[in-house]
Order: C-alpha cells, then structure tokens, then sequence
C-alpha cells in the first residue's frame, strides 16, 4: 500500500513560488514585477510573497556566479532549464547571499523536484556546502550584458557588477522643494538635490511620514533629471508615456499646465491614484501616443520613452536577461516613431526632452542623431542649472548617468536625457 506523502516543510510554498517567478523572468521573457501577483497567488500573506520575490531578485542579481559553483560540482552540465538547476540557485542563493540556515535551504527545495532529480539536487548542494563554497562579494554581469556595456568601459563594467550586489536605496521627490532639509531629517534621510531625499532600510513605503498626505512619491535621483531640465517651465506640458508619474507631478509642482497620457490602462489606474494623493491638477488622457495629438500644440513635450529599461538593472536585475538586442532595437523602432510625432506637438521656440532609462546606445545617443538628422527645425540645448551635484552634461549638451555615476552616494539608475528646441518660426 503507498505510504501518504507527508507534508512540505514549512517555507516550501515561497520556494515554489520563486521558482515560478524565475521561469517567467527566464523562459518567458516577463518582467519579475509583472510576474509577481500569478506566481505568488497560493501564498498566504505578505511576507511569504516578500520572501520569494527575494529570492527570485537575489537569485537574478547571482545567477552567473551561482551557475559557476554548481558547473563545478556537477560531471555533465545541467541544461539553463533544468529543474534541478533551478533548485540548486535558489538554494545556493539562500545560504550564500540571504543568510538561511543550510538545512532550512534545501528542506524547503527537495519537494520541489520530487518525482525527479531530488538525489542529484541534495548531492551537489552537499558537495558545496563541504567545500565551503562562497559567492564572490561582487556578482559577475551575464556575459552577453558585459558585452554589450564593454563600449563604455571597464569602469563603468565594474561599477555595474558593485550595483548589482544589493537592493538600492530609496528615492523620494518632494512636492515641495523648500522643504528638503526637513524632510531629509524627518525620513532620516539626506538630501541629493533640492527636493530629493535618499533613504536607506526604508522599510515599507507606505508607512513613510509623507506618503498619506501626498508630500513625495518614489523617483530615483537619474529619473527626476528630465523635469529638472524643465525647472522652470510654464505653460502647456505634454508628458509622453507618463506613469507611474513622477515627472508629471514634478512638472505640476512646477507650475505647468499638465497633461499626462499613457496607453495602459493598468498604468494609468497607478498615475491617477499618484496625483490624486499629491492633490495634483493634471489633465490625465488614456491614449496611444502613435494615435492621440493635442488639441493645440504646446509649450513643452516631455517623452520618457518607452525602453529596454536596462539603466533601472538595480531594482530590476530580471531586465538582465530580458533585454535581448532584438528587444533593444524593437524598442529603437517604437522611440523613433513616438519622438518623430511628438515633435510636431511643440510650438515654434518650445521644448521637446526625450528621455529613456536605458544604457543602450541605440536608445539614446544614436537615437538623438537619428532625429537630429532629420529635423534641421530643432536644436540641442544645455540642461541648465538643475542638474544634482555629481551629474554633468556630455560636451554634445546631453546628460547620460552610468553605472558609477553618484556611486559614493549610492548610485543612481542609468539615463539618457537630452532637451532639444524647436526653432522659432
């Protein structure tokens, strides 16, 4: 007669999520966050949700190193998809990098692979952890993105590979400039800029004094720099791809005249909920950039454009390996059309900022002489005075913020910005 299955070890269920969130990231090409909500759904509560998502992160941040050790206990290399190699990360993960208990790390991983390779999961992890293995202090960049970024340099090579070895601080852009002193002191935080404030061990953010009542939203320091060229702005703004809006509300706090578009719906449902607890006054339009024109055209367009999203690697290490080259020049294609309609939007002697939170080439210095090449009515102009203390302008007028850029300060994500304009008719 068959012996009932005893029941999985306490812990198990957020392994098993973890396991699912890194087949999404590296089979099926999903964002980690976009995976989150199906793969976690069997959980309980918060922190086992928490618990796996940090998993998964850590296991992505690694994964290069940790593919090393397990290649070097194992006679035949395991396939990029085996489920054993699956286990074996994030269990090596756990130990090595989260600090869990060797025994609690493979307990709760065994029952993931039963049915298959559970001998060949539980030796190699025994084989590592007699041989004392460790994961380097500093994560090794997959090779084809040490590829890619070579073009910049080896400091820059490097300085990614230290951003990737943890979780960055928090970033807050404050409605209210004037008050950056005192809300850097009561967030026990310090102040980057005028009306930015960095935290570390935030803990959770809505639980933040200021969160209520709307007196900041998060926004990395590089992602605040787009409406920094626009300081002083008044008038009619269009903010292109807008959400979750930290730009928008930059813009409003400004002064401007706002109206922000973005073409999802669940994008737009997270914009209007930011400005609404600002107590913002924006005018919020669900449109397809490619289709929607204003009524009139304006003073200034702003275009975060949509974007391989690799300069954001530090919170997002699943866009690692989602960034494909084909996904890179797919997304130049898409910046391309966007830029070249959002251009006539703006009034003669008016503004046009293309941004993107790419470290791609193509999704910032080829793509600005790609327009520059076919709009003689536009020109580069300095950023002006409102950069953050360590940020300069390219000596083409542009601003790009690599890794390494504010490293002593903890960094920033990676940005191309460049304000452009249009000639006076």
């Amino acid at each position: 007669m068959k012996q009932p299955r005893s029941p999985d070890p306490l812990g198990t269920a957020a392994r098993r999520a973890a396991i699912r969130l890194l087949d999404a990231v590296l089979r099926r090409g999903e964002p980690l966050e976009s995976a989150l909500a199906l793969a976690t759904r069997a959980l309980p509560g918060g922190p086992d949700r928490g618990l796996a998502h940090a998993i998964a992160a850590e296991t992505l941040r690694r994964m290069t190193d940790l593919d090393v050790l397990i290649d070097s206990a194992t006679k035949q290399r395991l396939p990029d998809d085996a489920k054993a190699r699956f286990a074996l990360r994030i269990a090596l993960v756990q130990v090595l990098a989260l600090g869990t208990p060797p025994h609690a790390a493979i307990s709760t991983v065994l029952p993931l692979v039963d049915g298959g390779p559970r001998k060949l999961v539980h030796g190699v992890f025994g084989t590592l952890m007699r041989g004392q293995a460790t994961l380097p202090e500093v994560p090794t960049l997959p090779a084809g993105v040490a590829e890619r970024w070579a073009h910049w340099g080896a400091d820059v090579g490097e300085g990614a590979a230290r951003a990737i070895s943890a979780p960055p601080p928090l970033d807050l852009s404050l409605s209210d400039p004037g008050k950056t002193a005192e809300w850097a002191e009561r967030l026990g935080g310090v102040s980057l800029a005028p009306g930015h404030v960095r935290i570390k061990d935030a803990g959770q953010v809505t639980e933040l004094s200021g969160f209520a009542e709307g007196a900041w939203w998060v926004q990395d320091i590089a992602a605040s720099i787009p409406a920094r060229m626009l300081a002083d702005v008044g008038g009619s703004v269009v903010d292109v791809c807008a959400a979750p809006g930290g730009k928008t509300l930059q813009l409003a706090a400004a002064g401007a005249s706002v109206t922000a578009i973005d073409v999802s719906e669940t994008r737009i449902k997270r914009l209007r909920e930011n400005i609404a607890r600002a107590q913002a006054k924006v005018t919020v339009v669900q449109a397809d950039a490619l289709d929607w024109t204003p009524p009139a055209p304006v003073d200034v367009v702003l275009v975060d454009a949509p974007c391989s999203a690799t300069g954001i690697f530090r919170r997002h290490p699943d866009v690692l390996y989602r960034a494909t080259p084909a996904i890179i020049a797919e997304m130049a294609e898409v910046q391309a059309k966007i830029l070249a309609r959002a251009a006539e939007w703006v009034k003669p002697g008016g503004a046009l900022v293309y941004a993107t939170c790419s470290l791609e080439p193509a999704e910032g210095e080829a793509q600005l002489e790609r327009f520059m090449a076919d709009r003689s009515d536009y020109a580069i102009e300095a950023p002006g005075p409102g950069l953050p203390d360590g940020v300069t302008a390219h000596d083409g007028g542009w601003v790009r913020t690599l890794p390494g850029t504010l490293e002593a300060e903890g960094g920033c994500d990676g940005f191309f910005i460049v304000k452009l304009r249009r000639a006076s008719a």
